[in-house]
């Protein structure tokens, strides 16, 4: 860097000038800038403002003035104009001096952040306005050398893409294999070779009639309540075929009880002695403690709402992406309440709640609870207890649902670890582009950097 000059940036970069209300002529009927996102994405949107603006022509280099540092910026290559407001600043550049496409990367390196934060007070946090951004002072390389590094840059990141493409790629698949491993398991197919060798278990039909005479006890004892009748199962609404001794059976007949919303009175922000559940405590399919509001009201101890060991939870109301997703609760008494938008059931002691929780979580689940949640058009679909109660279970002898269990518990952990090397491979090609960055702008981006991008997308 001994051979690179100190240049301001107003000596090579120049403010468009002007600054109009939003109703002024000049600027009626232009769309605007919604946000650069940290790809340096342009996103344009026909929204009104209520703020000052500024005017943007096509070839300006456009800075956001919140989050440059992270990357929202960009040169806007539209046809017609478009308006900023005035978080925005755009800017000429001097091509005889200063590549803009070195300088965008100029402007994401650890060294133009070191720069903000010894000459702007406040540093990156400060919103970066034209006056703080002009008069700093900066190591600029020749036209030559710039357009150099540049090059050697754009082949960096066609490499960095590639890797992340991949990357990409590859969770789609993980997730892929998730989905096959919960069908193959309700469909039977990866207890196959278990049954040759097992060919002697009880029948589901036989258990069903157990499940019948225990929960007609607990009615007889009023322990619990009568479930609604629930209509046959047609052959029609089969949807695909079971192994002989599997039966086909509703949600209704292996749970004690037919689900039960929840209630969400007032939180408060501070804590109390009750918890009640977010919708993120369940949106992974997994049971997350830590997502929990407060309430300040007493639920009594012998209130339904009390979620109890083994308990299933299910969504009944969020996006499309997680409506009726489901975890099971497998904590102590008295911890947690739960909200309205869920439902909560409890397996029969004779149904593993692991594999009705594997069954839930199916893609042949996961689509009925889509196609049949209401509202689907409007901000929150829903589902009812009467879908719920409804959803078919292929059920098979408490045997093999054990053994069913535990093969999917060995599939999905192999799938965890190969996600935990996704992801440490994701973390290791952004931790590389940082060092690039850095690299570049001390004046050192030799070969090494490059031969060791091509050595990550290798390994």
């Amino acid at each position: 860097m001994a051979n690179w000059k100190m240049a301001k940036i107003g000596d090579f970069m120049f403010e468009r000038q002007g600054r109009y209300k939003p109703n002024t002529s000049e600027i009626s009927g232009l769309c605007r800038i919604d946000k650069i996102d940290f790809s340096g994405n342009f996103h344009i949107a026909n929204k009104p403002s209520k703020t000052d603006m500024i005017l943007i022509k096509r070839g300006d280099l456009v800075i956001s003035g919140i989050n440059v540092a992270k990357g929202a910026l960009g040169v806007y290559d539209g046809v017609e104009d478009v308006t900023a407001t005035i978080h925005y600043s755009s800017y000429t550049f001097d091509e005889d001096k200063i590549s803009v496409e070195y300088f965008k990367r100029f402007l994401k390196s650890p060294l133009f952040i070191q720069l903000l934060k010894e000459q702007v007070k406040g540093g990156i946090k400060t919103e970066i306005k034209p006056k703080h951004l002009l008069p700093l002072e900066i190591p600029l390389p020749s036209k030559v050398e710039q357009l150099s590094i540049l090059n050697r840059f754009q082949k960096i990141e066609k490499e960095d893409i590639e890797l992340k493409l991949e990357l990409t790629h590859q969770q789609t698949l993980l997730k892929k294999l998730r989905q096959q491993i919960l069908q193959d398991a309700i469909e039977g197919k990866l207890t196959a070779d278990w049954r040759a060798q097992n060919p002697d278990v009880e029948p589901a039909s036989e258990l069903l009639k157990r499940i019948a005479a225990e929960k007609a006890q607990l009615v007889k004892d009023k322990k619990i309540k009568v479930q609604k009748s629930l209509p046959p199962i047609g052959e029609d609404e089969k949807p695909f075929e079971l192994p002989e001794e599997w039966e086909w059976c509703r949600l209704d007949h292996v749970i004690y009880e037919s689900p039960r919303n929840g209630y969400s009175p007032k939180t408060v922000d501070y804590p109390t002695g009750t918890k009640t559940l977010k919708l993120g405590a369940t949106t992974t399919g997994k049971f997350i403690d830590t997502e929990i509001k407060y309430i300040d009201e007493e639920i009594l101890k012998d209130s339904f709402l009390w979620l109890n060991h083994r308990e299933i939870l299910i969504q009944r109301g969020n996006s499309m992406d997680f409506v009726g997703i489901s975890a099971i609760y497998k904590g102590g008494e008295y911890q947690f309440i739960y909200p309205d938008l869920m439902m909560k059931l409890k397996p029969v002691d004779f149904i593993s709640e692991v594999y009705l929780h594997h069954v839930l979580m199916s893609p042949f689940c996961r689509e009925y609870f889509r196609n049949n949640a209401t509202g689907a058009q409007k901000s929150m679909p829903k589902i009812n207890q009467g879908i719920v109660s409804s959803t078919l279970i292929p059920l098979c002898s408490q045997s093999e649902q054990k053994a069913i269990v535990a093969k999917v518990e060995k599939a999905l952990t192999l799938c965890d670890q190969l996600e935990i090397q996704i992801s440490q491979n994701q973390s290791h090609a952004e931790q590389l582009m940082r060092a690039v960055l850095k690299e570049a702008f001390s004046n050192n981006i030799a070969s090494t950097v490059a031969a060791s991008q091509s050595e990550a997308i290798s390994a």
